[in-house]
């Protein structure tokens, strides 16, 4: 979690995929209605970011009890090299050993990266404030130290290898020497513990180089990254959870365009590490003011939206609010705060998954008259038989169904929900937030 900055992207550009709700509409562009790719079952498709150890045994045993009310079981842990070995040889996990432990009945899927360079083995300048922020000296003693923490938490399913190296890495980011490190430390791991899964750093945005007119992904896909078996991460951060650009929808076309380009080149899975919005009040760095509702209703939105996507994987940043060890602004990204008490966006994410439920399956769009251009729709069918649409529009306007008679109207920012009928087609009142429409034929 870093400084979030947005640039244009030099990989290919692919359109959106979609399917328009009614063909009497051509205003409406192909992207406001998306087609999911494929189920979606939350438990395996969202995780969350963690720092249990950094939290005392009582507050982080609330974190995993909020947790487990979500019914979602992917975490990413947070490990900081020069925390745990401040001094070579010297390591300073009892923290870690008892958060590890008390995690391991929950039954966890979990991903762990390492991050920072060990004060012996940065190749910062002599003296300087920010050593951990530079590469490392000895790439082996990282490879080695990393294998090392693999081998003593075998409930660690997956590994990552650093983290938005592409701009937290001084004096400048290096997209050859972080392939380096990746696939030295890969090879030690698997050395160590065969067939361990390996992930890319989650690179910021979509993989743009501070100071450079590269893109970190594409030059791991150009050294041979689709041969590696290495999953590929990036953190598609952005200002409004339709991208930078709402008019542009220029997540949805970045996003697309780059998970497209990695599978293309034989990149098997695409995770999104970190995405989020913090809840803070200011003063502002780097994302404008939204609150606690505002962020409740942008992790909805992008939710849906990515749950649509050539995404294996998505976790959002952060389970907890974090304390003053973090910027003012990165503290308040937490589904709960300090006291693990839920904020908005949990009690939101709550309501959606108990509206939609565990797994939903991908369907055509019911047919709908006068459709506004900001409409954002996405359709699914549920197990048991039912239709669920989720939608949005800046305009609030209204959607009419005619084949649709009766159906119950949700939303999840308030939990309230609402009948609708009539015999000429529901009438739905659209809002700028998500609301989801359900009703069984």
């Amino acid at each position: 979690m870093d400084d979030r900055s947005s640039g244009p992207m030099k990989l290919m550009m692919a359109l959106v995929s979609a399917c328009a709700l009614t063909l009497n509409s051509p205003a409406v562009d192909a992207e406001t209605v998306l087609r999911a790719q494929r189920p979606v079952t939350w438990k395996d498709f969202l995780g969350v970011n963690v720092q249990f150890h950094q939290f005392t045994p009582d507050i982080y045993e609330k974190q995993m009890t909020q947790l487990d009310g979500l019914g979602l079981k992917w975490i990413r842990w947070t490990l900081r090299w020069p925390v745990l070995e401040p001094v070579p040889g010297e390591y300073d996990l009892a923290a870690l050993d008892a958060a590890m432990a008390a995690a391991a009945p929950h039954g966890y899927n979990t991903v762990a990266y390492l991050v920072g360079s060990a004060t012996f083995d940065s190749s910062a300048p002599q003296g300087a404030s920010n050593a951990d922020q530079y590469p490392p000296r000895d790439n082996s003693i990282f490879a080695e130290r990393m294998t090392a923490l693999a081998q003593h938490y075998p409930q660690v399913s997956h590994w990552q290898v650093w983290n938005e190296p592409n701009i937290v890495w001084l004096p400048q980011a290096d997209p050859v020497a972080y392939y380096n490190l990746l696939t030295e430390t890969a090879s030690a791991i698997r050395t160590a513990l065969p067939g361990k899964p390996i992930i890319t750093a989650g690179v910021a945005y979509y993989g743009q180089i501070r100071g450079s007119t590269g893109y970190m992904l594409q030059s791991m896909v150009d050294q041979g990254l689709a041969g590696q078996n290495i999953t590929a991460a990036y953190h598609p951060y952005s200002e409004y959870p339709e991208g930078d650009s709402i008019g542009d929808r220029d997540f949805l076309m970045r996003g697309n365009a780059l998970n497209k380009t990695l599978h293309d080149a034989g990149v098997k899975d695409v995770w999104a590490t970190e995405w989020g919005w913090s809840s803070y009040s200011g003063p502002v760095e780097m994302q404008h003011i939204i609150g606690l509702d505002g962020q409740a209703d942008y992790t909805l939105r992008r939710l849906a939206m990515m749950s649509t996507m050539d995404y294996q994987r998505i976790f959002v940043f952060n389970l907890s609010d974090l304390d003053q060890r973090a910027s003012t602004r990165d503290r308040s990204y937490g589904l709960v705060d300090l006291n693990g008490k839920p904020k908005p966006v949990y009690t939101a994410l709550k309501h959606f998954f108990d509206v939609t439920g565990p797994t939903l399956m991908p369907a055509d769009p019911p047919p709908a008259i006068a459709l506004p251009e900001d409409l954002y729709a996405i359709a699914w069918n549920r197990p048991d038989g039912s239709h669920l649409l989720m939608a949005w529009s800046a305009s609030s306007a209204h959607l009419n169904f005619p084949g649709i008679k009766t159906a119950t109207l949700y939303d999840p920012l308030t939990g309230d929900h609402r009948e609708l009928a009539s015999a000429k087609g529901v009438d739905v009142p659209l809002s700028p937030t998500l609301q989801v429409l359900v009703w069984t034929p």
